[in-house]
């Protein structure tokens, strides 16, 4: 099991609040202008950064969210004020900084310590988003912004976008690179991929799937396919948009 919270591959659920009921802020987070978000997932160890990369050298915006759960836990900010506080100072590093692995074993072991980690963090971790997404379509009304969730199907967050890409490899290449990247055993990383819902079974999901099984040259030019369809889509609910207006 992984017992590693902040890999990006944990419960954050949490951290949105709106796609559970609350509407009126769904539909102003997907805004009434042309702005496009496309929900980005797939496997771990499938290569979502490197599709993440190539989308965004072609114009689309990335929000992280691997990367904003370890923004809103550094020094001095609320959320690392509120684990340390609960959790002691034996949860940080000499550069105070936190020890992710150290706090991973503690919420692995304990769901009461685990939701109230996620308590300190996931707010925070929604209110980035929200930020962000108002900073990139105040500056362009028209963004396709991209929002990276590992766990996005398995957390049912689906709703919270316009358009869904998948990025695929076949399992065994998961078990394959997984191996390869955190220098773990086959029986490891097949206890990792068995908590998470089968990436064969997320294509149903998928309004868009870029293969990353093959090379760099293969995946760039579906993700330009992908590009051009998204544009396609924009524009075409622009015209509706319009029409209904008149």
């Amino acid at each position: 099991m992984n017992t590693d919270y902040f890999r990006g591959e944990g419960d954050i659920s949490g951290a949105f609040p709106m796609a559970y009921g609350e509407m009126k802020k769904l539909e102003e987070l997907r805004g009434n202008d042309r702005r496009i978000l496309l929900g980005v997932t797939g496997g771990i160890a499938s290569g979502k950064s490197t599709v993440a990369r190539m989308l965004e050298e072609l114009g689309a915006p990335i929000i992280d969210f691997d990367l904003l759960s370890r923004i809103v836990v550094e020094p001095g900010k609320p959320a690392w004020k509120d684990i340390v506080s609960f959790f002691g100072k034996k949860v940080l590093l000499p550069d105070q900084t936190l020890d992710r692995k150290k706090l991973s074993e503690i919420v692995f072991r304990d769901m009461e310590k685990r939701k109230k980690l996620e308590g300190f963090t996931h707010p925070r971790i929604h209110g980035e988003f929200v930020r962000l997404v108002k900073e990139h379509t105040a500056g362009n009304p028209a963004a396709i912004i991209q929002v990276v969730i590992p766990l996005l199907i398995e957390l049912n967050l689906q709703s919270l976008f316009h358009k869904l890409l998948l990025v695929y490899i076949p399992q065994e290449s998961q078990i394959q690179r997984l191996m390869e990247r955190d220098g773990i055993s086959r029986e490891m990383a097949q206890s990792i991929l068995a908590a998470q819902l089968p990436i064969d079974e997320k294509r149903a999901y998928a309004d868009y799937i870029i293969d990353n099984s093959g090379s760099l040259e293969e995946t760039k030019k579906q993700v330009e396919e992908v590009w051009q369809k998204l544009k396609e889509f924009q524009k075409n609910r622009s015209e509706e948009r319009g029409n209904a207006g008149h």
